[in-house]
């Protein structure tokens, strides 16, 4: 008789309801302001749920018939040290505070801002730098969502510069 880990279901039940968020949020869009697009905005989260559902169940099905995840095999990895829970609730914050500046300080300030944080947080130590490739980046996707997508991202304090 085998033992089957049931622990490992709930990235079945997570997997469920992320696709399911994406179906149903998907169905509720409205034809936005890129108007070239042949597909339209819901082809692609509705793929993907469904691809999200479809995987779930699978897994499902694998973990019931006793598959389980092998060790990591990585040599920099050491599977008995404990998780870096500061790292980890430091870029939790970050992410929350790009949420809630994003639209009174724009994109290119807010996304500067992530990307030269994430990097400092991950480990590099030249900030300066950090901020100019964050910049380079922030103003770089802003300018290709608007000119390239025709997707126009918040500019913020920036309003009439960019």
């Amino acid at each position: 008789m085998k033992t089957v880990d049931r622990s490992q279901y709930l990235i079945c039940v997570v997997m469920v309801a992320v696709g399911g968020f994406l179906i149903v949020d998907a169905l509720r869009l409205t034809a936005g302001f890129a108007k070239v697009d042949p597909v339209g905005p819901k082809f692609f989260p509705i793929v993907i749920g469904i691809g999200l559902i479809l995987l779930a169940v699978a897994l499902a099905v694998a973990i019931e018939r006793g598959s389980v995840g092998q060790m990591e095999g990585g040599e920099d990895v050491d599977p008995d040290s404990p998780a870096d829970w500061r790292t980890v609730g430091l870029l939790v914050a970050l992410f929350v505070g790009v949420i809630v500046a994003v639209q009174p300080l724009g994109w290119a300030i807010t996304g500067a801002l992530l990307f030269a944080g994430a990097a400092t947080i991950l480990g590099s130590r030249h900030w300066v730098r950090n901020l100019v490739i964050g910049t380079v980046l922030s103003v770089g996707s802003f300018y290709a969502f608007y000119s390239g997508l025709g997707i126009p991202l918040p500019a913020g304090i920036l309003d009439g510069i960019l």
